[in-house]
């Protein structure tokens, strides 16, 4: 029996090995193996149901993706139509049916093959259904396919590629594939293996009796497809969305104590379904040519100068490197950088950071890239290449200059300057710091993205550390990816990130560069800094950064928006809507005209795009 034994494992093996060297198709069903005990034994491979894909839910457990019937209703492909009673029985307006037409055809005055197919609710369906003999030339079909509850949040929600073969090819042709970043999955491509689940495989050997007589190959179990809950805060997506829809930008918003992130704005935005929906391929195209770019997810795949908000990184890098102090004065010297804020002279860092004094700052970075140490005597060039090689890399720690690892695809890394750097741009090793003193305030060759400027409110809201930023807070019945629950650390003290927070929160009151968009009537203190990004090219730019409460952080908060002007009076004042809505779930009415003008501005962009 023993001998007989390690001979069905010898065949089993054997077998195994033949599997493994011949196509699916071929390998279990044909081979017969004979064996001395049982006789022939025939290889089966048993493969379960295909399983169901999971579902999308934001952090309230509202459902915003899921696979569902959805019915197809195909009008002729040529006159006549009663366009007139058609709208009627479904109760549109006159003009929704050709504005629907218009958006499913590819370009104007396509004719399709088969019809034109419009998405209709299961009401709408209905209707159609109750009146077969007044439409014949009407056809209602069904099908099972991927569908959006939600109109916000396009760029976090992605799609998967199965679903979005038309939009792909068009991406592809479009500028021969130059602008491959428009392509973003979001969550939908990100955590697909897991949405998807996958079958479960078992391989028994059968006798000749049809009794099991072991393996050929291992089992595999069924696996369901899970879940994801997102982080994502859908009402306040949909309310940041509304404020930034005029523009051109973005507006991130996260949890500081645990790295979900709350809201992720990409304006202009579109609606999820968009890519998908077989009745929308000329509103894609719209999209594609949009100048305006709409279908790229800025906060994690652009990025740009950050101006004066990086003040906040520098200083933190100086005082930890000892070459400034909080207590530290600098004149206000208009001849070695324009600042653009007329205010008292800065007597430390506090006032530096309320006045946002571009001098002040410029003086703390020369005192950083030129500080020489005893051991370095006078080689200043030396000195010069240590500092700023000392400066990147503290930088860097904030999660800057690489791949954070965020739950997105083609998220990008942003970009510090190395002392390499410059030595190849200036082709010299003799650079001074009056050649590179741009970044002083945070331009120049300085590149965030948004999810990382975010992060970095988040690093000092939590004086020091922070957890990597994320969207998708629970998978099934667990928790996030393993790596979303790993703590990291600056190379900053926490003392010195202390030292930035009184200024922080002089930015917001009288005097302060965003005093006008302080919530201290609503009880919220605000700790944050605006910037104003040069553009040659234009209109400058507007960002703000901040956090809220700044003793308790809860929600930190990150806005670029291009070609808006300064940050003060552009780009803050979105961040303190967003953080009064989060924490308040209201707006105070004395800033109700700030909302309705903000709202107004997305309104009328969207009229005028309204295809897109």
């Amino acid at each position: 029996m023993a001998l007989a034994y390690w001979k069905s494992c010898f065949l089993a093996l054997l077998l195994l090995l033949l599997a493994a060297c011949s196509s699916p198709a071929q390998q279990p069903e044909e081979a017969v193996v004979q064996d001395s005990t049982f006789g022939p034994l025939t290889p089966r491979r048993d493969v379960s149901e295909a399983p169901r894909r999971g579902r999308v839910l934001d952090r309230n457990d509202s459902v915003l993706v899921a696979t569902r019937p959805v019915t197809l209703l195909t009008l002729p492909a040529r006159p006549p139509l009663d366009s007139a009673g058609l709208s009627k029985l479904l109760g549109w307006r006159d003009s929704t049916l050709w504005y629907r037409i218009a958006a499913a055809l590819p370009y104007e005055g396509a004719r399709p093959k088969g019809g034109v197919k419009l998405m209709l609710t299961n009401a709408e369906a209905e209707k159609i259904r109750k009146h077969p003999e007044e439409w014949p030339m009407l056809k209602l079909t069904q099908q099972t396919m991927r569908t959006y509850t939600a109109s916000a949040g396009a760029p976090v929600l992605g799609y998967t590629a199965d679903n979005a073969q038309a939009f792909l090819r068009a991406a592809q042709r479009y500028r021969r594939g130059r602008f491959y970043r428009l392509r973003n999955g979001g969550v939908e491509t990100y955590y697909n293996g897991l949405l998807n689940g996958h079958r479960g495989y078992r391989h028994p050997l059968l006798d000749s009796t049809g009794q099991e007589r072991g393996t050929w190959a291992a089992d595999t179990a069924f696996q369901q497809g899970q879940d994801i809950h997102l982080s994502l805060d859908t009402k306040l997506q949909a309310y940041a969305e509304s404020l930034l829809g005029g523009r051109k930008g973005y507006l991130v918003a996260l949890d500081p104590r645990t790295g979900e992130v709350l809201c992720a704005v990409s304006a202009p935005t579109y609606t999820p379904s968009t890519i998908t929906a077989p009745d929308r391929a000329g509103t894609r195209n719209l999209l594609l040519y949009n100048e305006d770019m709409p279908l790229l997810n800025r906060p994690a795949t652009l990025a740009n100068p950050p101006g004066s908000v990086f003040k906040l990184v520098n200083a933190a890098v100086a005082l930890q490197l000892g070459a400034t102090r909080p207590g530290t004065a600098y004149k206000c010297d208009q001849s070695l950088i324009s600042c653009v804020h007329h205010h008292p002279k800065a007597r430390n860092l506090t006032m530096a950071l309320q006045y946002s004094c571009n001098p002040y700052f410029y003086q703390v970075m020369r005192a950083l890239i030129e500080h020489v140490p005893d051991s370095l005597v006078a080689d200043t060039a030396r000195a010069r290449h240590l500092n700023l090689a000392a400066w990147q890399r503290y930088a860097k720690s904030f999660g800057l200059d690489t791949l954070l690892g965020v739950d997105l695809p083609r998220e990008q890394a942003g970009f510090l300057p190395t002392p390499a750097y410059y030595d190849k741009l200036r082709r010299t090793r003799n650079w001074k710091f009056r050649s590179i003193y741009s970044l002083s305030v945070g331009q120049g060759e300085i590149n965030l993205t948004g999810l990382q400027m975010a992060n970095m409110m988040a690093i000092i809201a939590n004086r020091g550390w922070y957890y990597t930023p994320h969207f998708v807070r629970s998978i099934g019945d667990k928790g996030p990816l393993a790596r979303f629950t790993e703590k990291h650390h600056t190379l900053i003290d926490s003392v010195h990130f202390e030292a930035l927070i009184p200024g922080m929160k002089a930015v917001m009151q009288r005097g302060g560069t965003a005093e006008f968009s302080s919530l201290a009537d609503v009880g919220i203190t605000i700790a944050g800094k605006t910037g104003t990004v040069q553009n040659d090219e234009g209109d400058d730019h507007a960002t703000f950064v901040g956090f809220a409460p700044a003793d308790e952080p809860q929600i930190a908060v990150a806005v670029y928006l291009e070609n808006a002007g300064f940050g003060a009076t552009a780009a803050a004042p979105a961040a303190a809507l967003v953080i009064e809505k989060y924490l308040k779930g209201s707006i105070a009415p004395k800033r109700k005209r700030w909302e309705r003008r903000m709202q107004y501005r997305s309104y009328q962009y969207q009229r005028e795009h309204r295809k897109g």
